[in-house]
């Protein structure tokens, strides 16, 4: 596709702030929130007027906190950036709190409310706004802020490690490519070097989440909820599931997919010949080939990416272009840059920015799809009326990502000429997709007990997870010897630290995500339709709903995963 005179879209146009408005400082965005509280509303007409301008406010203080973040984490190392953040968190953000507050008490009051009941999108804010006034707190606010504080150390920390190998420095990232190795020396030494790392600062990790179940713990009891969890399902909106179908997702996981997952590791030990499979012979090919490069540069994948995504409709393709054309793309990883990677929707621009750490291999380059179908929806959601609307819940956004893994699948021959290797992706991507569904049940129902019971020790904690993890783990990997280090695997988590029970969405969005793509694969045009038309919706409809718009459902039942999983297991047996 041609992406030579792409146009860059241009951002609303402000209706409340001045064109040339930055935020500097508190004291120049509250006239603006006075004039919100402030305002007379004598109609209905008034009222969506005010949502909007609101919106607006919110969509300019969340772009400055976003740019804030992306540049504190490309360059960890930057004491000016990480204070510019930490400056926002602790300045801006908590008098915003309960100023907010007291807008949403205005709403909620206003006569006229009832009259946009009946406007797409407006009862599913309207319920958000409801939860927010119940759960509200004006003594959580410095609890957030210092909860938010305190997860910056966890990259922080992440962000410093490096290993030296024959005498080179690497990141963890780079240095776990060496796990594809087909010298099992040369794996085990890479393995060793990476875990023997994240030990050493074990103590700190271990401490610095402490202290944040202790942060968070008061935080829900403030709020009058038995414990944090859950205090977390209410403030993230969770209405239409609860935590018993959390634990339902877990037994079905055990039951239905961690057979699978015993299969697969038999398969392996059985090809590569070894007496014992260790952790270390878990990322190289079973069959002896060299490890899988679909791309070299950052530069590389960006433009095969935008050649896959307009293969399948020219409108993706010309989405990421957008983002390169605009500076909006950091892919490499590098010595002091954030762990992890993520697409932060810009909520003015309308144009997101992609964060992550590619070293040129096979889940590098499924990261990138992932990511760019965030991209995608952050595009299609761009012109809904409000801010709210464009601000998906979790099990939305990842089923837009997951998704995009699966349907570019059509297109990987871009990354793959040769029909093997091609053969070899896919087969690797399905089997992945196996073994995430355990490791998200691994860390949700880690994340359960943590916060169910906050006063527990060190000592509890490591025995609790190595109880959990052997549930959902394959019985074939052997792990004699690394017992410290198994009981540390929790800490390589983000999103235990910085996200918490923001997980749990990955395994229910991959559920969806096969299901659109057995759409896709019974007739393309309309199974990318199906996906289009549910990320078009935005946060206007519930979660079952959008679901729906796809031709899929929202289901985490027993039965329903185990006639997924059958599709995706005749897929890699077609392969």
């Amino acid at each position: 596709m041609n992406t030579e005179n792409i146009a860059v879209p241009k951002k609303k146009e402000r209706q409340l702030l001045p064109s040339a408005f930055e935020i500097t400082a508190w004291e120049a965005v509250k006239p603006y929130y006075d004039d919100l509280l402030e305002r007379e509303i004598n109609s209905a007409a008034d009222l969506q007027q005010w949502f909007q301008h609101r919106s607006e406010l919110e969509a300019v203080l969340s772009e400055n906190l976003a740019w804030r973040y992306i540049k504190m984490t490309c360059d960890t190392t930057d004491d000016t950036l990480r204070e510019s953040y930490t400056e926002f968190i602790t300045q801006i953000q908590p008098k915003i709190a309960p100023v907010s507050n007291e807008l949403n008490k205005k709403a909620l009051t206003s006569p006229y409310l009832d009259e946009l009941k009946s406007r797409d999108g407006y009862p599913i804010m309207i319920r958000e706004l409801e939860k927010e006034a119940q759960i509200f707190r004006e003594e959580n606010i410095s609890l957030k802020t210092e909860e938010q504080n305190e997860a910056q150390n966890f990259g922080k920390i992440s962000g410093g490690m490096t290993v030296k190998i024959k005498g080179q420095e690497m990141t963890l990232q780079q240095a776990a490519n060496l796990l594809q190795s087909t010298e099992r020396k040369v794996r085990k030494k890479a393995y060793k070097k990476i875990t023997k790392r994240r030990l050493e600062d074990k103590d700190p990790l271990n401490a610095l989440f402490t202290k944040l179940i202790t942060v968070r713990d008061k935080l829900g009891k403030n709020a009058d909820f038995a414990n944090y969890r859950d205090y977390m399902f209410a403030a993230m909106g969770r209405f239409d599931y609860t935590p018993q179908d959390c634990f339902d997702f877990h037994e079905a996981v055990e039951k239905e997919v961690v057979p699978m997952l015993n299969d697969l590791a038999a398969s392996r030990k059985l090809k590569l010949e070894v007496k014992h499979l260790r952790p270390w012979d878990k990322a190289v090919d079973p069959e002896g080939r060299p490890p899988l490069k679909p791309f070299t540069t950052g530069k590389e994948l960006t433009q095969k990416t935008i050649e896959a995504f307009g293969g399948l409709d020219s409108y993706l393709g010309e989405r990421i272009a957008i983002m390169r054309e605009m500076g909006h793309l950091d892919l490499e990883s590098r010595k002091g840059k954030a762990p992890g990677g993520y697409n932060y929707p810009l909520s003015e621009a309308g144009v997101p920015f992609i964060f992550m750490n590619a070293t040129s291999n096979l889940r590098d380059m499924v990261t990138m799809m992932h990511e760019g179908g965030h991209a995608v929806h952050s595009f299609l959601t761009r012109d809904l009326e409000l801010t709210n609307f464009q601000h998906t819940p979790s099990e939305v956004a990842e089923l837009a990502s997951m998704a995009m893994e699966l349907i570019s699948m059509d297109q990987w021959h871009l990354f793959f000429p040769d029909e093997e290797d091609l053969k070899r992706a896919k087969r690797e991507h399905l089997e992945q997709i196996i073994e995430t569904l355990p490791w998200v049940a691994t860390i949700d129902k880690f994340q359960h007990w943590v916060y169910e019971n906050p006063e527990h020790d060190i000592k509890q904690r490591a025995a609790q997870w190595n109880q959990i993890f052997a549930a959902f783990s394959d019985t074939i990997t052997n792990w004699k010897g690394l017992e410290e280090e198994k009981s540390h695997l929790w800490q390589k988590q983000l999103h235990l630290y910085e996200v918490p029970f923001y997980y749990i969405e990955y395994g229910f969005a991959q559920l969806g995500a096969i299901a659109v793509w057995k759409n896709y694969r019974d007739n393309p045009q309309k199974g990318l339709e199906g996906y289009k038309n549910a990320l078009k919706l935005g946060y206007t409809k519930t979660i079952p709903e959008v679901y729906k718009a796809a031709n899929i459902k929202f289901d985490f039942s027993t039965e329903y995963i185990k006639s997924l999983m059958q599709f995706v297991r005749n897929e890699l047996d077609n392969i």
